[in-house]
């Protein structure tokens, strides 16, 4: 196989510890052009030979990474470690793939991004801000990730679903369809979130619960003590008030184990509570 592109072994840069080198095309293909000087590799096992992949202006990919297929890395961003960019996937600005994460299909990745770990990310998922993607995570389908969010441990984000803020969704968190995260809220567990559900604020979603609409969670604050917030989650029929997960009878106890008045606001919380699912009840029936 003809070389598409050799290293300038005068040309060098120090970085992170490794000699990198320019590289500099031999033929044209896809957007390159002839004797055009791309970015910074390792070694000519970072980049493929074949197909239409590129590192251009002062992108880094080096260890024992590698870009194939017909991938794009641009601008500063860098691959590393033993993680792989394939496909028609697209990393730019200060993006950093690192570990052992693979970024493949037509996967767009982008700002100051960091995809680390086992993860993965492909279809025609978009990835930006300052997110993160972790451990064993898996973005796909057209899924956007957006702003601060965090994508942990093994939870999915697929379908055409949203994910912003500051959000975290880890353990084997679920969050597909149409669903939309945004804020501070943290999915985690077996807690799954979809159809058109937009979950926002400071919301705690876990358990086992399955969120299909907005209205399958009550958000609430508790403003005599702590300050913090708690969720309910109608389809479990379970509080959860920071490391405590349980039913309404079952936080009262615990409350009032804590103080009175803990126990009286806690007692009026989940009652508001039930007054709500009543509520909820009625419109069906009237429907």
């Amino acid at each position: 196989m003809a070389q598409k592109y050799k290293l300038l072994k005068n040309v060098t840069i120090q970085h992170a510890g490794y000699t990198l080198y320019a590289i500099k095309a031999l033929k044209s293909f896809g957007d390159v052009k002839a004797d055009d000087i791309g970015g910074w590799v390792e070694s000519e096992a970072n980049l493929a030979q074949d197909g239409t992949c590129w590192i251009y202006d002062e992108a880094k990919v080096y260890k024992d990474a590698r870009v194939s297929g017909n991938a794009e890395i641009r601008h500063e961003a860098e691959v590393n470690g033993s993680a792989q960019v394939s496909g028609n996937a697209y990393v730019s600005n200060k993006a950093k793939i690192t570990d052992k994460a693979h970024v493949y299909g037509d996967a767009n990745i982008y700002h100051e991004v960091k995809i680390m770990h086992s993860s993965k990310v492909y279809g025609n998922a978009e990835i930006c801000g300052y997110s993160h993607i972790s451990e064993f995570a898996r973005v796909y389908g057209n899924a956007i990730i957006s702003h601060h969010a965090n994508i942990l441990g093994n939870a999915h984000v697929y379908g055409n679903a949203k994910v912003n803020g500051y959000a975290y969704v880890y353990d084997d968190a679920r969050i597909y369809r149409k669903a939309y995260i945004s804020d501070f809220v943290k999915v985690y567990q077996n807690a799954k979130v979809r159809g058109q559900a937009r979950v926002k604020g400071y919301a705690i979603i876990s358990g086992d619960a399955i969120l299909e609409s907005s209205d399958d969670y009550i958000t609430l604050r508790n403003n005599w003590s702590s300050g913090r917030y708690f969720t309910y989650t109608r389809s479990n029929q379970l509080f959860r008030v920071g490391c405590f997960l349980g039913t309404g009878d079952e936080l009262i106890e615990k409350a009032y184990k804590d103080s009175q008045l803990s126990g009286d606001c806690y007692e009026a919380s989940v009652l508001y509570v039930k007054m709500l699912e009543q509520a909820f009840a009625h419109n069906k029936q009237k429907q």
